[in-house]
């Protein structure tokens, strides 16, 4: 049988459809991808990021594996250090600004980062190709550079919308090194077409594939590293990098009408996914037609009624009690169910989303096993220790600067997410691989896919480039392929807004399908961005 791969990057799908194609399963093909979407997607993800994985094994039937390489806040991190320094509430929703944008840029943004020892940790216990040999494209192209997609260009002219957020554009102004590595002489961006090269990065690249993820923790890069952060006053020191472990976590597990729906545990997406699924299964989605005013406003308050409880009770659940088996319980969602048709006014609290970057790789083999990877950097943090080409990542930006709230800050915690790596079986067999990047809008598109491939049968094509819409909080956020004439009906029963985007602007989900009795594959790359699906015979 034929493999598949889906991500937003043209030249990481291929990088993994020839790992495919010359023998390697669906995690050596997402480890070689990722290495790749580091280079050509540099404020999305990178080896000074995060990565979460759901997976299922071909000699698994029905049971699912997942790994947490998330990002912790560095040990000289406290819950109270910001709560003087918030100017307001992000007015787009995504989070809070803060004097400085210390939680945004630079060096004070940073969290431990994961994913150098996920990606390794991925290959230890399920790759079969030589580790070397999986970092050798990036390395390459590293080296001999790449083409500047229109994605990216587009995105370093983007300014932000309010005057304390931050732009990609900006971000490539927060160190020496991101400006010589990013920016022309004159100070300009990139053009489309335009070659970029990084060899700093395939150097780094070229020390982890000899020395391993304890290299980038331990060795001798490791200590360039922690020295660089110690400079700058980071809340990450040496020791946090020395010890940094990822998570031995199992995947969260639900049921939507007769499916098995399995993704990220908390503090990620995965229970809020299945929360909403739990809500929605007690109506008739596919009588009530496809975006049509009932289904929009009945998703949409199940949305907005889990992301109550998320936005409330999900945190790490290493320091907290985090009631996840509640949270997805049928109990509850029938709780809700009745609030919702008694016409009650759901309060969700404010949303501590993250940032609207991250990437994606969706992978099946001619085995049968499937991966489903996510990984980021969030937007990055612009800050690239000297000779070593990566960004760092700006996860202390998905802390909620105030005390006393699941999501505050607290030395070696893990930030909420929208993370959502999804697999779904049927009958123990997988028969949907997806995810996205895209916060916590992650979780409201990948949602869309499923109940438009379950509840109205649509190929996995249709399934994801049909037109979505988000609520989480506040109005109801839909792309304007949504007509106003059925806006109009919902804005009589809730508020709701056409975004001025066609296609993205909520999350860009990258699925592949397999039908569970022939193993014939399909996938669907979102058109809000630039990727593809491949098919590797």
């Amino acid at each position: 049988m034929p493999g598949m791969i889906c991500a937003p990057q043209p030249a990481a799908v291929e990088t993994g459809a020839l790992v495919l194609a010359a023998g390697g399963n669906a995690f050596d093909a997402a480890i070689a991808a990722a290495a790749v979407q580091f280079l050509v997607d540099p404020h999305s993800c990178g080896i000074g990021g995060y990565a979460l994985l759901t997976a299922h094994r071909a000699d698994a039937p029905g049971e699912s594996i997942a790994m947490d390489a998330a990002a912790f806040a560095g040990s000289r991190t406290w819950p109270e250090m910001w709560e003087n320094i918030v100017i307001q509430p992000n007015p787009g929703g995504w989070g809070y600004f803060l004097e400085g944008k210390v939680n945004d840029d630079g060096y004070l943004s940073v969290c431990t980062p994961g994913t150098a020892l996920g990606l390794e940790l991925m290959h230890r216990r399920w790759g079969s190709q030589p580790w070397r040999s999986l970092l050798t494209p990036a390395i390459e192209l590293a080296h001999t550079g790449w083409q500047v997609g229109a994605h990216l260009a587009a995105r370093w002219k983007e300014r932000p919308m309010f005057y304390e957020g931050s732009s990609a554009f900006e971000k490539l102004h927060a160190s020496p090194e991101a400006e010589r590595i990013y920016l022309k002489p004159d100070g300009s961006t990139l053009e489309a077409h335009e070659i970029l090269r990084n060899p700093d990065y395939g150097r780094t690249l070229e020390r982890v594939a000899e020395g391993g993820a304890d290299e980038f923790y331990r060795g001798e890069l490791g200590q360039e590293l922690a020295a660089d952060l110690e400079r700058h006053g980071s809340w990450v020191t040496a020791g946090d990098l020395a010890g940094y472990q990822a998570l031995d976590v199992s995947a969260v597990k639900g049921t939507y009408r007769g499916y098995d729906v399995h993704s990220a545990p908390a503090p990620h997406g995965g229970p809020t996914l299945l929360a909403i699924l739990n809500i929605l299964e007690h109506y008739d989605l596919a009588a009530m037609g496809h975006n049509s005013p009932e289904f929009i406003l009945t998703v949409s308050l199940a949305m907005k009624a889990a992301f109550a409880d998320r936005n409330r009770y999900l945190g790490d659940p290493r320091v907290m009690d985090v009631r996840e088996d509640w949270m997805i319980s049928k109990g509850r969602a029938a709780e809700w169910v009745d609030r919702i048709r008694a016409g009650e006014e759901i309060n969700a609290e404010r949303v501590q989303p993250g940032a609207p970057d991250t990437t994606h790789i969706s992978v099946v083999d001619r085995w049968g096993n499937c991966v489903s990877l996510t990984h980021s950097l969030g937007s990055s943090s612009g800050a690239i220790t000297p000779g070593t080409g990566f960004m760092w990542n700006n996860s202390m930006v998905n802390f909620h600067p105030y005390p006393g709230h699941a999501n505050s800050i607290a030395p070696g915690k893990a930030r909420t997410t929208g993370m959502a790596p999804t697999v779904v079986y049927r009958d123990g067999s997988p028969v949907l691989v997806l995810g996205a990047p895209g916060a916590t809008r992650i979780l409201t598109s990948v949602l869309q896919v499923i109940l438009n491939r379950i509840d109205f049968g649509m190929s996995v094509t249709d399934a994801v480039h049909a037109p979505r819409f988000d609520c989480q909080e506040g109005a109801i956020q839909c792309q304007a392929r949504i007509p106003e004439y059925v806006c109009g009906e919902v804005r009589k029963h809730h508020p709701i807004l056409r975004i001025p985007r066609s296609h993205g602007g909520l999350a860009l989900v990258h699925a592949v399908a397999r039908d569970p009795q022939s193993g014939q594959l399909t996938g669907a790359a979102d058109t809000g961005a630039d990727g593809m699906a491949l098919l590797v015979p």
